[in-house]
């Protein structure tokens, strides 16, 4: 029996008994929303310029986590979020060709893990997915194969958004798709399929399950021209201006403490002052703003059917980020074509990606906060009652995992086809939508590229590749200024203790036999 049948046999076996068809099902449906290579201040609210009007209604009428954590990269991030496990322990510890010698990196979710589709299908929830998948290029590793009824995505990692990037794949269910000649724009092109989605399951009885997963604003820089122009020339002051301005309207908000200061300016970032292609750095930015933007308008778009259908008091909507800003330059395009346009092929660089992960450290691919900090919107008008608020509570995406399970009343298996499931990592976020609050978290582990951390309490160890580990009162000091390692000697030995005993049961190998392989990464897989 195939993992599929056998899912569909449990679904048949169990939605029955608790919920009656005949009658509305009053669990939420739940819409899972994720940007791409988005820092944590480059939403409206979480501080930034660009307007995002639809996802901050969101945060308005919602609540937005503070201290809200990823996995630092793409893939990690895509496999934890959908399995509740430790990228390692789901078979995606690294964005590496499979290495069937270490299972833990086989590059796509293995049979010891179950998604979230797989979880909620069988308690009788309807399943969806648009998007980006990228964990599982080949069948049966593929979303139709892992619990979702519908899909329609990239099943690769980052393409351009107006074509199909060469080595890249596309999917409508389980059939290879291909997008037309003109008139393709990724962004959008997720959208319509997730609206349509909404619509066939939003009218019927049972809730259902979208999982929406954007490529904005991960490169190749690419927009629409409407868009690009609005922001065009906005940013000629330059990112340390930025970074200031953005400082100043986070600690308004009150999502950062003044006493943290700002991260001093990334050393590999010029000051502006001494920047001499200010336009082409303006235009880069303005692009970047921009793909934010035409995803706001996509988000307020899912919204909208929403409202339409008259399900949207009763869905939770979670938006957050795969990672931190993106420092990666990529410049690859055809000589001579705009940045923004289909021709280009660029990023925006470390100095803006330094603006966007403000007041904080290091980009994606580093577990310092730059790295690992997503903003969390959670809005649910029917169960969320701190309507407005900030919570505070540190909380990690492999909690999505358990807050699905506890909200959709499923039971989340200890075997599937004989083999045993590895047990959930995450802990529901149920509680902090009524109080903001909830039982202290389990310490949160990081591995990507050598590159480690463990989040306890307020405090945090981090450690860049074959770098020595550093402590941080993230209470006191979030942008990790005031390494005190070496005046908490002991606390640091039973940390590192904590993560060792981590690592060793989920599977992590030590960098340095992974880096032959890094060296053969695919173009765009980052």
């Amino acid at each position: 029996m195939n993992r599929r049948h056998f899912l569909r046999q449990v679904a048949g076996a169990t939605f029955a008994a608790p919920f009656s068809m005949g009658a509305k099902d009053p669990r939420p449906n739940i819409v899972l929303m994720m940007a791409d290579d988005m820092g944590f201040s480059d939403l409206g609210c979480y501080g930034s310029e660009i307007a995002t009007p639809n996802i901050d209604q969101l945060g308005k009428n919602g609540i937005r986590f503070t201290q809200f954590y990823n996995m630092a990269r793409c893939c990690p991030t895509r496999a934890a979020l959908m399995t509740g496990l430790y990228p390692h322990e789901a078979g995606v510890g690294h964005m590496v060709d499979s290495r069937p010698e270490y299972p833990s990196y086989q590059g796509f979710l293995n049979d010891r893990s179950v998604t979230i589709a797989e979880v909620l299908k069988p308690a009788g929830y309807r399943t969806a997915m648009a998007g980006k998948w990228h964990v599982g290029e080949e069948r049966p590793h593929w979303p139709t194969d892992r619990g979702f009824e519908k899909y329609f995505g990239l099943i690769s990692g980052a393409s351009s958004y107006f074509e199909l990037d060469e080595g890249r794949k596309m999917a409508m269910d389980d059939q290879p798709w291909t997008p037309p000649k003109t008139g393709f724009y990724m962004t959008d092109a997720f959208t319509d399929k997730a609206v349509e989605f909404v619509d066939k399951f939003g009218r019927g009885d049972q809730p259902f399950f979208l999982y929406l997963a954007f490529t904005s604003p991960h490169w190749p820089l690419h927009a629409r021209p409407e868009d690009i122009a609005k922001y065009r020339g906005k940013y000629k002051d330059g990112w340390d201006k930025l970074r200031e301005r953005r400082q100043r309207n986070m600690l308004e908000i009150g999502l950062i403490k003044k006493s943290w200061g700002i991260s001093p300016r990334d050393e590999k970032a010029p000051s502006w002052d001494e920047e001499k292609n200010k336009d082409e750095r303006d235009l880069a930015m303005s692009v970047y703003a921009a793909q934010i933007d035409r995803m706001d308008q996509n988000v307020g778009r899912v919204v909208a059917k929403l409202k339409e259908l008259g399900v949207f008091e009763n869905t939770l909507i979670l938006f957050l980020a795969d990672n931190g800003g993106c420092a990666e330059e990529i410049h690859r395009g055809r000589e001579g074509a705009a940045t923004g346009t289909a021709g280009s092929y660029e990023s925006y660089g470390l100095p803006w990606a330094n603006a966007s992960n403000t007041p904080f450290r290091m980009f994606k691919h580093w577990v310092h906060e730059g790295g690992i900090s997503t903003p969390l919107i959670a809005h649910w008008p029917k169960g969320i009652s701190q309507k407005g608020k900030l919570s505070h509570e540190p909380g990690h995406l492999v909690d999505v995992m358990a807050t699905c399970v506890d909200l959709g009343k499923a039971k989340y298996p200890t075997s599937v086809n004989g083999k045993a499931i590895r047990q959930m990592a995450g802990e529901s976020l149920a509680p902090t939508f009524k109080t903001l609050k909830r039982p202290e978290r389990r310490p949160i582990f990081w591995e990507h590229e050598g590159n480690r951390a463990v989040r306890q309490g307020k405090w945090k160890i981090v450690a860049k590749f074959r770098g020595d580990w550093e402590l941080y009162d993230i209470d006191a000091d979030r942008t990790e200024q005031m390494n005190l390692a070496s005046k908490q000697q002991d606390r640091v030995k039973k940390m590192v203790a904590l993560y060792d005993a981590w690592a060793d049961q989920a599977g992590v190998v030590p960098f340095e036999k992974l880096v032959p392989a890094n060296n053969k990464k695919k173009k765009g897989d980052a």
